[in-house]
C-alpha cells in the first residue's frame, strides 16, 4: 500500500510535540509491515526556525518531503505553518497514492492538499491527535477556523481516528455541527503507539546519574515542553509539599516562556533539577535514570511521553487530561486531581515505596507491550486504510 501521511513538522522539527513523535512511530512501523509511506511536511524546526536540510531524504526508510514556510514566525505566534509550493507538490505525487492520511485537523496543509486528494478519488483518512478542542490552545483562532474553514474540509474527510472514546465522540459531535455529507464520515479509536525497544539501559542511567548530580535518589521525571498546558507548576509545588528529602525532580523539554516563572517557583531548590531540551541518548538515560514519570497536563490527546515512560518501566502519575484512564485499571500508576494535594499524596505514595513502584513499573510495562505497542497500532491502521479501499 502507497501511503502519503501530511503533517505540518515532522522528525526532527519540533522534536517534543506529540504529533512529530506519533508520525514517526507509525510511519516506521507501516515501513516495517512492507508499505511504501512518504511524509509531505513543512521545513519548520521550532516554534521560530527552519530546519536547514535538504528538501527531500529517507529517514528509517521513509521518504520525507519538506516544503518551505513563507512566514516561519507564524509558526511562534498561531502555530500555524504557510507552506510553500505544497499543493504543487500533492498534485505531482498524489495520483501515485492509495491513502492520504492527514495529522491535526485546522490546517493550511489540510486545505491545500485535500481538495487534490478529493478530485483524484484518493481516500482521505484523519488523526486529529486530540487538537478538536479548545483546551489545547488557539481557542479564538479555533473558533474563527471552524466557521469560516472547518465545514469545507470536514466534508473531504471519509474517516476520523481518534486516539480515545472520548475524542471520537468530541469528533462526531463537531462533524455534525458542519452538515451532512453524502458519503458519511465513519470514526473510529486507535491509540497512539510507542517504541519498546530501546530501554532499560544501565550504563545511560549511569551516565546520565552522574552528568546532572543525581546521586541515587529516587527521582521524579516530567517530560515535554515548558508550556502552561502541561501545568509544570502544578508538579512543582506538589513536589515541595509532599517533601520527601532524598529525591529529586527532574524537569526534561524545550522552554516555551515559562522556565523563567518555573526556575522562581523551583527558588533554587538543588534538588528539582533543569535539563532543557535532551534528544537521542540523553532522553533515554532520564528514562532510564528515574523511578516515577508524572504529568499534571490539561487537554493531552494521548501523551507519548506518558506511553514512553510506561515502555520504560516507570510507574506514571496522571491527570485525567493525559487521557490514558486504563492506567489505573492495569495498576500501573494513579489518576489523580490536576490539583497540588492530589498529586503531593501520589508522589509520596510511590516516593517511599520502592515495592510499590517496581510492581507498579512491570505492569506498566506490560500494558505498554499488551495496548501500545506500534507493530499492533499499524495493523489497526492497516485495517482502516483497506475499508478504505
Amino acid at each position: 500500500m502507497r501511503i502519503l501521511h501530511l503533517t505540518p513538522y515532522y522528525k526532527p522539527a519540533y522534536a517534543f510535540g506529540g504529533v512529530v513523535r506519533s508520525v514517526e512511530g507509525m510511519a516506521r512501523a507501516l515501513v516495517q509491515r512492507g508499505h511504501e509511506v512518504t511524509i509531505l511536511t513543512t521545513d519548520a524546526l521550532d516554534q521560530q526556525g527552519r530546519r536547514m536540510a535538504a528538501p527531500e531524504e529517507t529517514i528509517d526508510g521513509v521518504r520525507v518531503l519538506r516544503r518551505p514556510n513563507v512566514l516561519p514566525w507564524l509558526r511562534g505566534g498561531a502555530n500555524l505553518s504557510t507552506p510553500r509550493s505544497m499543493k504543487r507538490t500533492a498534485e505531482a505525487i498524489l495520483p501515485e497514492i492509495d491513502i492520504l492520511h492527514t495529522h491535526e485537523f485546522r490546517t493550511l496543509e489540510n486545505l491545500l492538499v485535500t481538495p487534490v486528494a478529493q478530485g483524484l478519488d484518493v481516500p482521505i483518512a484523519l488523526s486529529p491527535h486530540g487538537t478538536l478542542n479548545l483546551q489545547t490552545g488557539r481557542g479564538r483562532l479555533k473558533t474563527v477556523w471552524d466557521r469560516l474553514l472547518s465545514p469545507v474540509i470536514a466534508q473531504r474527510i471519509d474517516h476520523v481516528i481518534a486516539l480515545t472514546e472520548a475524542e471520537r465522540m468530541e469528533a462526531e459531535t463537531l462533524w455534525k455541527s458542519f452538515g451532512t455529507r453524502q458519503k458519511p464520515t465513519r470514526f473510529s479509536v486507535i491509540p497512539n503507539g510507542v517504541d519498546l525497544g530501546p530501554f532499560n539501559k544501565s550504563e545511560l542511567a549511569k551516565d546520565f546519574r552522574a552528568r546532572f548530580r543525581l546521586d541515587e535518589a529516587p527521582t521524579v521525571l516530567f517530560m515535554g515542553r515548558l508550556q502552561e498546558r502541561k501545568r509544570v507548576d502544578v508538579l512543582i509545588k506538589a513536589f515541595i509539599a509532599a517533601d520527601v528529602a532524598d529525591a529529586r525532580l527532574l524537569i526534561v523539554g524545550p522552554d516555551e516562556g515559562m522556565l523563567p516563572a518555573l526556575m522562581k517557583l523551583a527558588g533554587g531548590d538543588p534538588r528539582i533539577v533543569f535539563t532543557g531540551y535532551l534528544e537521542g541518548s540523553g532522553r533515554l538515560g532520564a528514562l532510564a535514570a528515574s523511578a516515577v514519570f508524572a504529568l499534571p497536563a490539561t487537554g493531552e490527546g494521548q501523551p507519548i511521553a506518558a506511553l514512553e515512560a510506561m515502555a520504560a518501566g516507570l510507574p506514571v502519575l496522571l491527570s485525567p487530561g493525559c487521557n490514558l484512564d486504563d492506567v489505573e485499571e492495569a495498576g500501573a500508576g494513579f489518576v489523580v486531581e490536576q490539583t497540588v494535594a492530589a498529586f503531593a499524596d501520589g508522589l509520596r505514595k510511590l516516593l517511599r515505596d520502592e515495592g510499590l513502584r517496581r510492581k507498579m513499573g512491570q505492569r506498566a510495562r506490560r500494558l505498554a507491550e499488551e495496548r501500545y505497542a506500534w507493530d499492533g497500532i499499524a495493523e489497526r491502521l492497516e485495517d482502516v486504510y483497506l475499508s478504505l479501499l
